[in-house]
């Protein structure tokens, strides 16, 4: 039986501009097709920008800016990749509170490609295990956590991925920790 998240609210944390479109939209559809309530966050109210690769893509409304959200409302948290994403997000001090603030509560995040940077920004991979795009493997390893080459990998609630092709099994990981819900706060 699929994993079903039925009356879970997850936030979806991207900046104003710069997400991977599919980083995006796949684990959005994985979250509602398993019952659960996307709500996208961002520095700024408005729209967001996505891309396909360095393109120009759709724009997506955004539902409220972090700074206006509480994470007490929230049962998961998703960060999507895209390279300007994240290094918008870790220069945004609202945003890397409220990923901290799922961290230290132990509730389940998922974060792909270069969604890890806002994680290293957190001080959320100290002690930890994930993956990523490639090129964050030195920013993880320096900031405390071990990093892995691996399609997908979950470490007591913080799913992580390496890239786009690896949406199919990321999508399914995501939801069984976020129907899972909190988990031992790491130390």
């Amino acid at each position: 039986m699929a994993q079903r998240l039925e009356g879970k609210r997850v936030a979806v944390l991207v900046a104003n501009e710069g997400i991977e479109q599919v980083e995006l939209t796949e684990p959005w559809r994985a979250i509602e097709n398993a019952g659960g309530r996307p709500e996208l966050l961002a520095p700024e109210g408005g729209t967001a920008q996505a891309m396909n690769h360095l393109d120009k893509a759709d724009t997506f409304p955004v539902d409220k800016a972090v700074g206006d959200a509480d994470p007490g409302d929230y049962d998961a948290l998703m960060l999507p990749g895209g390279v300007a994403n994240p290094d918008s997000l870790r220069a945004s001090p609202q945003a890397v509170d409220f990923v901290r603030a799922f961290v230290d509560a132990g509730k389940p995040v998922a974060a792909i490609c270069h969604a890890p940077w806002t994680l290293v920004e957190a001080d959320a991979v100290r002690g930890r295990t994930l993956t990523s795009w490639p090129s964050l493997q030195t920013d993880i390893r320096n900031a405390g956590g071990t990093w892995v080459d691996e399609e997908v990998h979950n470490d007591h609630g913080l799913v992580t991925s390496r890239k786009p092709d690896d949406l199919p099994a990321f999508c399914v990981k995501m939801v069984e920790e976020f129907a899972e819900g909190k988990h031992p706060v790491h130390s």
